[in-house]
């Protein structure tokens, strides 16, 4: 019987600290946006061909190997 107060007694210390831990983090605004990482990754390709210098040109040049051409 002692066993099931010790049972207890850690579930619901263990529930408490992840309580507390959610309180701590929805107040800092960590569940604020949900959508816009589902979404964002349909857009990170577009931003990256964007956001390339004309100078970019060379570097991709040079990551091409001996082995990678076509």
């Amino acid at each position: 019987m002692d066993i099931l107060y010790l049972m207890i007694l850690c579930s619901v210390s263990l529930a408490a600290i992840f309580l507390v831990v959610f309180i701590v983090y929805a107040r800092k605004g960590q569940f604020e946006d949900d959508e816009s990482p589902a979404v964002r990754i349909l857009f990170d390709d577009e931003k990256i061909r964007e956001n390339n210098d004309p100078g970019d040109k060379d570097k991709d040049k040079k990551e091409t190997g001996e082995n990678n051409k076509n």
